[in-house]
């Protein structure tokens, strides 16, 4: 009592240090006090995948491009007022890239066929523009890379870090500028290599539909709960994986966990193939509650028809319920650590603690 709460930021350091095996560890002895205390259930569960998204601002190629030359422009001027890389040449065009950026800007709000021809152009320059800096930056650094090796252990660590720094932000400016000539040649990049941020580069964009955010940029995550409300299993992915291959490996681990196959499973129709369906019906759940994707035959319409199939369906409903509150309450609206193991322990996080509070109450009622 009368301790002060660790800062989030000394959390997030320490976790991350420690690695997703940490907080993994937290929720299955969490899931496993729960077991002791007999108030977990896993007769009955239902699945939905959500997007977590990455804390990054809404990506474009001409904003990417002007941060990442920016960025470069920073790291070169450290490493030159310290007395590396002085007689490389190297210019900094942070200004140009702003001011091109700007422009779209004002071009855009034009709403004709001239300006969206000019924002191509511009965005055309703007990819010029990077790849040079890109050459520059990598010759810094590797002239920077070259006397602090001179140095040997002498080398001081912090310039080290940022000449390696360099490098990888000059890698992932020059893959923004591919993208950027790809979208000008009339091609969309692949999504599921599309670079969306300069610091999680993990991020992807994914499209679930949804009519407001019809494009989100993050990861996506499966969650499984119970009847109760609690997570009995749940993962992050990168990307936009399809739904149905992630549904049987979840089940296989609570089934391990609890050395107990569930009775009842169910899940939306986006995960409505036969190849799941028939996998958990080997596996020995009872019931399994997937509505068919697309137009469903004879017998598949008379199943989904019975009553009992029919209170599952409605049921499972609430698991869009459960990733609301995961949201709302347990900061799964936005991942604050990078990448996809930051990524992992953040949301691992948000269900330790979802769970303890949930868990906590069954053993009090009990």
């Amino acid at each position: 009592m009368g301790v002060a709460v660790p800062h989030p930021t000394t959390l997030m350091k320490i976790t991350t240090r420690c690695g997703t095996s940490a907080i993994d560890g937290l929720n299955e002895a969490l899931l496993a006090k729960a077991a002791g205390a007999k108030v977990l259930k896993t007769n009955k569960l239902r699945a939905d995948t959500t997007v977590v998204p990455a804390n990054v601002a809404y990506p474009t190629d001409s904003g990417l491009l002007a941060k990442g030359v920016a960025k470069m422009a920073k790291a070169i001027k450290s490493l030159q007022t310290k007395g590396l890389a002085g007689r490389t040449a190297s210019r900094d065009r942070t200004r140009m890239m702003r001011s091109r950026a700007r422009s779209i800007g004002a071009n855009l709000r034009r709403r004709s066929g001239e300006a969206k021809d000019e924002v191509l152009a511009i965005n055309a320059e703007m990819a010029a523009i990077a790849s040079t800096a890109v050459k520059e930056a990598r010759r810094v650094a590797a002239n920077a890379r070259r006397t602090l090796r001179q140095l040997g252990d002498g080398a001081p660590r912090k310039l080290m870090a940022i000449a390696d720094a360099l490098e990888v932000t000059a890698c992932r400016v020059e893959q923004i500028a591919t993208q950027t000539r790809q979208r000008i040649a009339g091609t969309t990049p692949d999504g599921a290599t599309r670079l969306v941020s300069l610091h999680d580069p993990d991020a992807r964009p994914i499209r679930k539909g949804r009519l407001g955010k019809p494009v989100e940029f993050g990861y996506k995550a499966q969650v499984v709960d119970n009847e109760d409300g609690v997570v009995v299993d749940h993962n992050v992915e990168m990307g936009n994986p399809p739904d149905a291959p992630m549904l049987v490996p979840a089940i296989e681990r609570i089934a391990a966990r609890r050395d107990k196959v569930p009775k009842a499973v169910t899940a939306d129709r986006g995960y409505g193939d036969a190849i799941v369906r028939d996998a958990l019906v080997t596996m020995g759940v009872g019931t399994v509650v997937l509505p068919t994707r697309g137009k469903p035959n004879a017998s598949q319409r008379v199943l989904e028809q019975k009553p009992a199939f029919q209170r599952l369906v409605k049921w499972r409903t609430g698991s869009e319920g459960r990733i609301s509150c995961l949201k709302r309450d347990f900061g799964w609206n936005r991942t604050q650590i990078d990448g996809l193991g930051g990524a992992r322990i953040w949301c691992g996080h948000g269900v330790f603690n979802h769970n303890l509070v949930k868990i906590a109450a069954l053993i009090d009622a009990k």
